[in-house]
């Protein structure tokens, strides 16, 4: 199994969600939210706030955790690896936000909307999860 965090970001009622560039390892062009690979001896938590200020440009002061999901565990096909999904709900005091290299454009969109994307997987589920749709 391979850790992972999923930062759902949360503004004004809308979520953030950003698509992935060509630089990364995986799902190269799906829209996701913030995540990354939890590393050996990481805190889990410490490393879904990294992770959010990577991405995003936002900083602690920013963000306030709301609610951290039950783990998502999952096959993925394409990759022919076995996920686990830690999930984090933050809210933001800012919807300006300044993308890295992982990613290519970001929107904020209604949190029922994901079902319209080509989105990583279980993104539907992650969000489920954090927020009612």
């Amino acid at each position: 199994m391979t850790d992972v965090v999923t930062c759902v970001i949360s503004h004004d009622g809308k979520i953030l969600i950003l698509k992935r560039s060509d630089e990364v390892a995986t799902h190269k062009g799906k829209w996701a939210c913030v995540s990354g690979y939890v590393e050996e001896g990481d805190e889990i938590l410490e490393r879904a706030m990294k992770e959010v200020e990577e991405e995003t440009g936002l900083s602690r002061e920013n963000i306030k955790l709301e609610k951290e999901g039950s783990p998502v565990n999952f096959f993925d096909e394409a990759e022919k690896k076995s996920w686990t999904v830690h999930p984090f709900l933050f809210t933001s005091d800012t919807d300006s936000v300044k993308i890295d290299w992982e990613h290519t454009e970001y929107k904020w969109i209604n949190p029922a909307e994901i079902i319209l994307y080509d989105t990583v997987p279980k993104l539907k589920e992650v969000v489920e999860s954090l927020i009612s749709l």
